[in-house]
C-alpha cells in the first residue's frame, strides 16, 4: 500500500529524484563493469595493448546482450506500471511471469552463438592471431554465462516498476564490487588465483552479474507483494508478449544500432588497431555518460506509465517536464566531464598509440551528449505512454543523424587526418624552401 500511495500522491518532482537517483546509478554501475575490464587489462604486464584491441572487438556483443536485456525489461516495466496503475494484479502477475519466460529465450540464444559463433565474429573484425584468442575466450565466457546480465536486466526493471528502484542499486552495486575486487585477482593472479589474463576479467564480469541477479531475484520475491510469484505466471501469453515488445522494441533496436554502428567502425578501422581500440574505449565513456540518461528515463517511464494507467494529465505533465529538465542537467554534467579530463580517462586505460586518438574523440563527439539526452528522455516518454513507434522514429533519428557522421568524421580522420597533415607540412615546407631560393 506505501508504494501505491507514492507512485500516486508524491510530487512528480521528488518522486522522479528520490527514484531516479537509484536507477541512474544502477545503469553507471552497468557501464562501469566494461570500463573497469578495460582498466585493468590495460595495465597487464604482457600484451596489454592486444587485450585491450580484444575487449573492443567483442563489445558490440556486450553492448547488444544488454539491448535486448535491458529493451525486454524497458517494456516489462512500463506495462507493469500502467498494469498497477489499474489495480490489475492478476495481469500484472503475468506479464512478470512472461517477462521471465523471455529471459529464458534470450539466455538460449546468446548460449548458442557463445558455443558457435564466437570465433567467426571475432575474425571478421581482426587478422591479429593474438587478439583473436583473446577475444574469442573472453567473449565465449561472457556470452556462455550471460544468464547472469539477462536476468538481472529484467527483475532490475521488475522492482522499479513498483518503485522499489532501490533495490535494484543494491544489487547493481554488489554486482559491480564483486566485478572490481575479482578482476586484478583473476587478471593478474593474486593469492592463490592462478593468472588469467582476459579469461580473468571475462570471469570477473559474469560472476558479479551473477550474483547481481540472485541478490535481485531475492529482492524481487520478498518485496513486490503487489502480485503473485510462480512458475505457471511464465506461460507464454501471446497478447502479453506482444504488449511488451509493443513498448520494448524500440528501446532494443535503439540500443542494437548503437551496437550496430560500434561493429562497423570496427571493420572500417580494421586496418588500425591503435584506432580501433581509442573508438572501442571512447564508446564506453560514452556509454558511461548516455547511461545516465538511460538510467534517468527509466525513473521516467514507470512514472509517467502509471500517471497514464491513473488517467492523471497533469502528474504525466510534470513527468515530461522534470524528466527534459533533469536529463538536460545530467547531460551538461557528461559533456564537463569529459570535455575537461579526456587525459585522464585515457591515463586510466593505459591507451599507449591509442591515447591521441581517443582524447580527440573524446573532445568531438561528447558535444553530442545533451542532444542525444534528450532523445533518450522522449524515447521513455513515449514508451510509456504507449507510442513505440514515436519512441523508435526518434531513436533512429538520434542514431542517422547524430552518432553516425560524428562516427564516420572520426574514421575519416583516423584514415586520412595524419596522413594529410604531414603532406601539407612537407608542401608548405617545399613552398617556403622555394621561396627564399627565388630571392635569394
Amino acid at each position: 500500500m506505501a508504494k501505491s500511495n507514492k507512485m500516486k500522491e508524491m510530487p512528480v518532482n521528488k518522486l522522479m529524484v528520490q527514484m531516479g537517483i537509484p536507477m541512474i546509478l544502477s545503469m553507471a554501475l552497468q557501464a562501469v563493469y566494461n570500463i573497469v575490464d578495460s582498466a585493468f587489462v590495460g595495465n597487464m604486464r604482457v600484451g596489454s595493448e592486444a587485450a585491450l584491441n580484444a575487449l573492443t572487438l567483442v563489445f558490440p556483443v556486450q553492448m547488444l546482450m544488454v539491448a535486448v536485456g535491458i529493451g525486454t525489461g524497458v517494456g516489462t516495466n512500463a506495462l507493469l506500471a500502467r498494469t498497477l496503475g489499474q489495480g490489475n494484479s492478476k495481469k500484472a502477475a503475468k506479464v512478470a511471469g512472461n517477462s521471465l519466460f523471455l529471459g529464458v529465450i534470450i539466455y538460449v540464444v546468446c548460449l548458442l552463438f557463445g558455443i558457435f559463433g564466437v570465433k567467426a565474429y571475432i575474425s571478421s573484425q581482426t587478422v591479429d592471431t593474438e587478439v583473436l584468442e583473446m577475444g574469442v575466450s573472453y567473449l565465449r565466457i561472457c556470452c556462455v554465462i550471460s544468464f547472469g546480465i539477462i536476468f538481472f536486466s529484467l527483475f532490475e526493471k521488475l522492482l522499479q516498476a513498483t518503485g522499489r528502484s532501490l533495490y535494484s542499486t543494491i544489487g547493481q552495486v554488489v554486482g559491480a564490487v564483486v566485478n572490481i575486487i575479482l578482476d586484478p585477482i583473476m587478471i593478474y593472479g593474486i593469492g592463490p588465483c592462478p593468472e588469467m589474463g582476459v579469461k580473468g576479467a571475462a570471469y570477473a564480469t559474469v560472476i558479479g552479474q551473477v550474483a547481481s541477479a540472485v541478490l535481485l531475484l531475492i529482492f524481487h520475491i520478498k518485496f513486490n507483494k503487489e502480485f503473485e510469484h510462480g512458475a505457471k505466471y511464465m506461460k507464454p501469453d501471446g497478447g502479453i508478449i506482444k504488449e511488451i515488445y509493443a513498448i520494448g522494441l524500440p528501446a532494443i533496436i535503439a540500443q542494437a544500432l548503437m551496437s550496430i554502428m560500434v561493429y562497423v567502425m570496427n571493420l572500417i578501422l580494421k586496418f588500425n588497431p591503435s584506432a580501433q581500440t581509442a573508438y572501442g574505449l571512447f564508446y564506453k565513456v560514452q556509454q558511461f555518460v548516455l547511461f545516465l540518461a538511460f538510467g534517468l528515463r527509466d525513473a521516467i517511464t514507470p512514472i509517467i506509465a502509471f500517471a497514464y494507467g491513473m488517467r492523471s494529465k497533469k502528474r504525466i505533465q510534470d513527468g515530461i517536464k522534470y524528466g527534459l529538465i533533469y536529463t538536460i542537467v545530467l547531460m551538461i554534467l557528461g559533456i564537463a566531464i569529459t570535455e575537461i579530463f579526456p587525459g585522464a580517462f585515457a591515463t586510466l586505460f593505459n591507451a599507449g598509440q591509442s591515447r591521441e586518438y581517443f582524447i580527440g574523440a573524446m573532445r568531438i563527439i561528447s558535444v553530442s551528449f545533451l542532444f542525444a539526452g534528450i532523445n533518450v528522455a522522449y524515447q521513455g516518454i513515449y514508451q510509456a505512454l504507449d507510442g513505440g513507434v514515436e519512441s523508435l522514429i526518434i531513436s533512429l533519428l538520434r542514431q542517422l543523424i547524430i552518432i553516425l557522421p560524428l562516427a564516420g568524421n572520426f574514421s575519416m580522420f583516423v584514415r586520412d587526418g595524419k596522413e594529410n597533415y604531414y603532406d601539407q607540412q612537407r608542401i608548405w615546407k617545399r613552398r617556403t624552401l622555394y621561396r627564399r631560393r627565388s630571392r635569394v
